[in-house]
């Protein structure tokens, strides 16, 4: 490839990378995020009667104001990402592919690194809802871009299985990330008056933008979209377009199969970092970082107890850490699926088998998962076959996003390429698969938080979506043959 074409393909695979990076925060960040947040609405209801043991009680994982705060920060910024990134795509089609590309990454990682310095529950939120949008919009963007760029169909295949390879990569830093900043944490700088790994977590958000400002003015717009637009050729972009008869069956079945891979990802897999702490393995490890708490309290004064904070802090890092290792496990899973589907698919000419290929063995297995985690959080020295389980329901779900990337610049006309792509990934997976996270947190609550429950919940959710998704790939019509789908 020229230097250009290299140029294209790093700028895309940053910016895939810090999609998921962006995306996978949330599930390791919450629990911090809201305890640390939700300090004058505790202070609020003790004022107003409520005595403080059932006021804290109310924001512990499981109770009604954490399980109402983590509905909103799962589904909010991702209905408010399907709905402007439906714009982005059409924007996408009306102003050119690099244009908006552009845009969308500099909005979600300027909307994270403000998301590091909120004060209040509010303001995260809706820092997040600019992160959604930018996130939302990129992918489309950046898909519409690669395969017009590379217009052969060989070499397209392979860019786009090949650079969506690096969401995976951001999956795995912002695991590694977040686990190296909770061990960092007593030495970072203070910000609003704590040195909390999750505001640094979210405020590495920015890192995409660096080299997209250095990148930027060497990057070339959409050859055939730039020709159709120089010659006056290009039609205008139609959401109506897409409800026609040529295309209706297109954009139904696409909107559907994506609500059910996100549905599986936001209703299901996303909430490990939740129940890992129920592990027995976990426990024996939260214990034993309390009880060297304690010691090393005893140590430095004779006689006197640790701080009470001292032991939630220890408690904290050791299942945040527990967590972010097992999200790491998720992700090199997810990794080898990308690459699995980018061979995939230089060989196996019917998209139906393709995304079948993942999508069959995932209905069995991603259910099975939960169902086994869900009697089993008492077992001893599961963490490990967890690891291992984990990276099997990442391999087989990751995939299945992968597909997208390639499937659908093949079924959508130039115009509206942008368009119906962001329409399914944006309505189908943005809001209706991620609803899925408030189906989760409304049927999983309870107080004391119950692993077993959470499990269970994911369980239902992931065969729900999976038998939906395999009905779906019966009607899932198949590319034109290439001759690069030009209709």
């Amino acid at each position: 490839m020229t230097r250009t074409q290299w140029l294209i393909c790093i700028i895309a695979a940053i910016g895939f990378a810090f999609d998921i990076y962006e995306l996978l925060m949330l599930p390791l960040i919450i629990k911090p995020a809201i305890a640390s947040l939700s300090g004058p609405l505790v202070d609020q209801l003790v004022a107003g009667g409520m005595p403080r043991p059932e006021a804290i009680s109310r924001w512990m994982p499981g109770g009604a104001s954490f399980k109402e705060w983590g509905q909103l920060l799962f589904f909010i910024p991702a209905i408010a990402g399907g709905i402007f990134g439906l714009l982005g795509g059409w924007l996408t089609d009306k102003l050119g592919r690099r244009r908006v590309l552009t845009w969308s990454i500099l909005i979600y990682a300027f909307g994270a690194f403000a998301a590091g310095f909120a004060t209040t529950l509010p303001q995260l939120l809706i820092c997040r809802c600019f992160v959604f949008v930018g996130v939302c919009v990129e992918f489309v963007a950046a898909v519409a871009w690669l395969s017009e760029i590379f217009p052969e169909p060989k070499q397209r295949e392979k860019v786009l299985g090949f650079t969506q390879a690096f969401s995976s990569i951001g999956g795995l830093l912002a695991a590694a990330i977040y686990g190296k900043l909770i061990f960092l944490s007593p030495s970072l700088p203070v910000i609003h008056g704590g040195q909390e790994a999750w505001r640094y977590m979210l405020i590495s958000g920015l890192l995409p933008a660096i080299p997209l400002i250095i990148i930027r003015p060497f990057l070339p717009e959409s050859p055939s979209w730039q020709a159709k637009k120089d010659a006056g050729t290009l039609r205008r972009p139609s959401l109506k377009e897409l409800f026609q008869p040529a295309l209706i069956r297109t954009t139904l079945v696409t909107t559907g199969l994506f609500a059910c891979c996100y549905g599986i990802a936001f209703g299901a897999i996303q909430h490990l970092p939740q129940m890992v702490p129920g592990l027995a393995d976990v426990k024996t490890a939260v214990a034993a970082a309390q009880q060297t708490a304690k010691t090393t309290a005893v140590a430095k004064t004779p006689g006197a107890a640790p701080d009470a904070k001292v032991l939630a802090v220890a408690k904290a890092n050791t299942e945040q850490s527990a967590s972010a290792s097992v999200q790491t496990w998720q992700e090199v899973g997810g990794l080898v699926g990308r690459v699995l589907l980018a061979i995939a698919a230089l060989y196996i000419v019917s998209r139906r088998a393709l995304l079948r290929l993942f999508l069959l063995p995932s209905l069995i297995f991603i259910p099975s998962l939960f169902w086994w985690m869900s009697h089993n959080f008492s077992t001893p020295d599961l963490l490990g076959l967890t690891k291992w389980a984990v990276f099997t329901a990442g391999l087989l779900l990751v995939a299945q996003f992968s597909f997208w990337g390639n499937y659908i610049p093949r079924v959508f006309p130039l115009h509206l390429r942008g368009t119906g792509e962001s329409f399914a990934a944006n309505i189908g997976g943005r809001v209706i698969g991620t609803s899925m996270a408030w189906v989760f947190f409304h049927f999983s609550a309870a107080t004391p938080p119950n692993p077993s429950k959470m499990a269970e919940t994911a369980a239902i959710i992931a065969l729900t979506m999976g038998l939906i998704g395999l009905i779906l790939t019966f009607f899932l019509p198949e590319p034109l043959p290439e001759e690069e789908g030009s209709h």
